[in-house]
């Protein structure tokens, strides 16, 4: 097996927009890309050799991308151009299929494409039209899916601090005969939420993860879920609090481990339990995404 060194990648959507790599002790920070247009969701393909993150652009003009740069910050390419997708959030990269998942805020869909941008879906579709946008509760914006159980998980936030944040579940496809827009296997998690940002599953325990940028005491937190509760009853565990508008949330299951993000500028660590949580670094910009990947040792 191949020796590697775990880095945490992180977008900072202050600073003219900048991605940048640190190690999980906070060690060694290294700006990979400066200039991103509001950066806020991204993935690492670390057997590939590259990170991908989406900018949302000006969310009023239907300008969002998708980019992509190698492990070093070398050779930046677009490979969703500004107005395909409208504001696009969390990203996730799912191995299994070879596809990247989004959420789109303003777009109020669920989206994947193949890894270089070509074949772009449209898997959910919450509302259609301006009048639709001015309803927060259909902007979808964190997203997560378990292949195995053939899953789709996505959050859609609602207002700020609202408290009518859900987090919803679907077949990653749309069922035979059903479009984006008409789905009907489509199941409400959670609702009532404060403001459900970002997700994250562990495959292996059967665990739904997120962050909450809402009101204390339920928001600005980090929660979790079984996915398929024996019981059937689903009781959000707040796990981390204190965030300031918490956003990004990367795992490491194996080692036992949660990384997060928040806007106040805060990079965490803690257990999957929410233990032993501190802070790796602080007032580092307005922070929103974060991956965690094994990476070759450099040399």
């Amino acid at each position: 097996m191949t020796q590697g060194q775990e880095r945490l990648f992180v977008l900072e959507a202050s600073g003219g927009g900048r991605l940048f790599s640190v190690n999980p002790d906070g060690s060694d920070k290294t700006f990979l890309v400066t200039g991103c247009r509001i950066p806020d969701g991204i993935a690492v393909d670390a057997a590939a050799g590259h990170v991908y993150w989406t900018n949302m652009g000006v969310p009023q003009e239907n300008d969002g991308s998708i980019e992509r740069v190698d492990l070093d910050g070398g050779n930046r390419t677009t490979i969703v151009p500004s107005g395909v997708t409208h504001t696009p959030k969390q990203l996730h990269l799912e191995a299994a299929d070879r596809k990247l998942y989004w959420g789109d805020r303003e777009g109020m869909r669920v989206m994947r494409c193949d890894l270089d941008g070509s074949n772009v879906e449209t898997l959910v579709q919450t509302g259609e039209g301006a009048d639709d946008r001015r309803d927060e509760t259909r902007w979808c914006v964190g997203v997560a899916v378990d292949p195995a159980g053939g899953h789709l998980y996505w959050s859609q936030k609602g207002p700020s601090d609202a408290g009518r944040g859900r987090i919803l579940r679907a077949g990653i496809d749309p069922p035979a005969g059903h479009d984006a827009a008409g789905r009907g296997d489509v199941e409400v998690l959670f609702e009532g939420l404060p403001e459900p940002i970002d997700l994250e599953v562990d495959l292996a325990e059967g665990m739904l993860y997120w962050t909450d940028r809402g009101d204390p005491p339920r928001g600005n937190t980090v929660n979790r879920s079984p996915m398929h509760p024996a019981d059937g009853r689903r009781t959000p565990e707040i796990l981390f609090t204190h965030l300031m508008e918490g956003i990004g949330i990367a795992l490491d299951p194996e080692g036992g481990h949660m990384y997060v993000t928040d806007l106040g500028g805060s990079v965490y660590g803690a257990g999957l339990d929410g233990s032993h949580g501190k802070e790796i670094l602080v007032v580092q910009g307005n922070l929103t995404g974060i991956a965690r990947a094994v990476v070759a040792a450099s040399h």
